[in-house]
């Protein structure tokens, strides 16, 4: 049985912080305007809605006592809809449309929504705590660091310079920029207040004026860390062939913390009839790979190699790539790994210009990708992402 996306949205991305558009804006509410946005887009029979799969990574406070079921009942869509909540890390966005596809294809469930929410304005990262991160017995034998510095360790490893990460952000906010400009977030929603008035109509954090020379007076975010808090030796330890890591990253070129939510539709072909629905996407491949937790971000060519092996496709079958762009060395390195033009790589920018909501940014790269592969009339896409820890995730999708 194959599992088919009939449809995919997001909300509006707002900045993360106390100055952003949706800070007043509960994680429940977020997850509830999408799933209200999808079924009023395809004017959707909720009643064979069985299940609600939704990514979040802060499962604690606003977003804890599992958001998806609370979502769910909030959204009207009846007291029958279940709902779970998953935690990949930033891949979860992604793993819960992989899991949605993995029920149907087993022919389990008809008729999942699968997404994800992260209202990182109100519940910041890291508030959930973890032992992978404070306790001495976990972290110190896995020589395990932050992620900002695993990714300076990818630029110094595989030498990409400041100048290098800071020119990839400057096209990253270029090409979305672009794409606001001409109007290709299609599947994007605003959020509305109890009134009905909208907060938030664009994606917040998009900076059209960034320039090479401006990125270039930002300090590092990661050198105090890594040389004052001891996780440069811990890294230079694990990699004796970096002699010292070059700290390159910094808010400018990296994935911004914004607020937001995305939904997509995942069924079986005997549904979509019933609903009177054609699916849009058939997902041919879904992968995971795990990987050393010191560099920890550099899953997504091997995750995407064992994806196209699935699939029985090559790098060359592949149209369109979405790569979340953690940091830039991530998608830097990721092209290079699989021998892919940039041309082809988050060709209307990425998290660097957009945000990156932890728990829903996989599924909202894959509404991006859909949207984009059917615009330029295209077949098969890949979506990717680095995860915390040491993963990678890939799932491909090609056009019905």
């Amino acid at each position: 049985m194959e599992a088919y996306i009939y449809d995919a949205i997001r909300t509006v991305r707002g900045k993360g912080n106390k100055k952003g558009a949706l800070m007043g804006v509960t994680p429940t509410e977020l997850a509830s305007q999408a799933l209200i946005g999808l079924k009023e887009k395809n004017n959707l029979n909720t009643k064979l809605v069985e299940d609600v799969i939704l990514g979040c990574v802060g499962q604690v406070m606003d977003q804890g006592a599992n958001i998806a079921k609370t979502a769910a009942q909030h959204s009207g869509y009846g007291d029958h809809l279940c709902g779970v909540s998953l935690n990949r890390f930033c891949g979860s966005g992604l793993e819960s449309i992989n899991q949605a596809a993995a029920y149907i294809k087993s022919g389990f469930r008809e008729l999942i929504i699968a997404g994800g929410v992260e209202s990182m304005s109100r519940v910041k990262m890291g508030s959930d705590g973890g032992g992978m991160f404070i306790d001495p017995a976990v972290a110190i034998p896995g020589n395990i660091v932050p992620q900002g510095i695993s990714a300076d360790l990818i630029a110094t490893k595989y030498g990409y310079s400041r100048n290098d990460t800071d020119l990839f952000a400057v096209e990253s906010q270029k090409r979305a920029a672009a794409a606001e400009a001409a109007g290709r977030f299609i599947s994007r929603i605003p959020i509305k207040d109890i009134n009905g008035i909208s907060i938030l109509t664009t994606d917040e954090n998009i900076r059209p004026s960034t320039t090479l020379e401006g990125l270039s007076k930002l300090s590092p975010s990661f050198s105090m860390m890594g040389e004052m808090a001891g996780f440069d030796a811990v890294a230079i330890d694990k990699y004796p062939e970096v002699e010292a890591i070059n700290h390159v990253h910094h808010a400018g070129n990296s994935s911004a913390i914004v607020d937001g939510a995305a939904m997509a539709l995942i069924g079986s072909k005997s549904i979509g009839k019933e609903l009177g629905m054609k699916p849009r996407f058939r997902i041919r491949a879904a992968a995971i790979y795990g990987t050393d937790p010191t560099i920890m971000l550099v899953g997504p060519a091997p995750a995407s190699k064992k994806a196209l092996q699935q699939a029985g496709m090559k790098v060359s079958d592949i149209d369109l790539f979405e790569v979340n762009e953690a940091f830039a060395s991530v998608p830097m390195l990721f092209m290079d790994e699989m021998g892919v033009d940039h041309s082809l790589v988050n060709v209307n920018g990425g998290a660097i210009a957009l945000g990156h909501p932890l728990g829903s940014t996989g599924c909202m790269l894959t509404g991006t990708l859909m949207d984009e592969l059917e615009r330029r009339d295209l077949n098969t896409g890949l979506v990717t992402l680095c995860i915390g820890g040491g993963m990678g995730i890939a799932t491909i999708i090609e056009r019905v």
